[in-house]
């Protein structure tokens, strides 16, 4: 699916990104659906995760650990030089993906942290945060070095499991490229990086294992 300014792919992800040529990618940022999230399901804290009819759990593929640092080799080798790559995570996967990228090659700069403005359920200090790992692979400056690496935006309530804010990804995209760039999700899920690129004058190449969410992303895409 696609036309000028995005195409959609119905793969899994590291099937996908080894599909793109070498050094094709300007920004990458993803939400993949890491292993940790399967823990949350289980006990069923939110109806977002867990198996129910009020979820849309049968959309939702865990991407394990063990696969990880094959993924991240292939981000590696799609962007291009001087670019940065962005992936939302929890605390626990945060220690996992840290070593296994800088293995690979790129630069870890620190972790941004997108505040939900909200608590979330729990049974000690309440979630209200999450991870957004920032990489680099050369040396590429930041747009604007006026940006906090605290970042408020509500959450999306009712919306895909787990989906994050348009926003969100808009300040990312605008901090790490221009105009014209080739923006990638590997894990594109309801499709907030396309969401966010298009209207900033980015191309956008998205892809979930899952026919169900690219579907989504197409229309919420043409609405555009």
């Amino acid at each position: 699916m696609e036309n000028q300014s995005f195409k959609l792919t119905n793969l899994d992800a590291v099937t996908w990104l080894k599909e793109q040529p070498d050094c094709s990618i300007d920004l990458l940022i993803t939400d993949p659906p890491y292993e940790s999230l399967e823990k949350h399901r289980k006990i069923g804290t939110t109806t977002r995760l867990k198996v129910s009819k009020s979820s849309s759990n049968q959309w939702f593929e865990i991407f394990p650990n063990s696969r990880f640092e094959e993924m991240l080799t292939e981000i590696y080798r799609v962007m291009t030089k001087n670019s940065h790559f962005y992936l939302f995570c929890d605390q626990e996967t945060a220690f996992v993906i840290k070593p296994m990228a800088e293995k690979v090659g790129f630069k870890f700069w620190k972790p941004l942290i997108w505040d939900k403005m909200a608590i979330g359920m729990g049974y000690h200090y309440r979630a209200r945060y999450e991870f957004i790992l920032f990489f680099e692979k050369g040396k590429r400056k930041l747009n604007d070095l006026s940006i906090p690496d605290v970042l408020a935006e509500k959450r999306v309530w009712r919306g895909y499991p787990t989906e994050k804010p348009v926003n969100l990804a808009k300040t990312l995209i605008l901090q790490s490229s221009s105009e014209g760039d080739i923006i990638a999700d590997p894990f594109c899920g309801a499709g907030f990086v396309g969401r966010a690129s298009l209207p900033l004058k980015r191309r956008f190449i998205g892809n979930d294992i899952n026919p169900e969410a690219i579907e989504l992303t197409r229309n919420k895409l043409i609405e555009l």
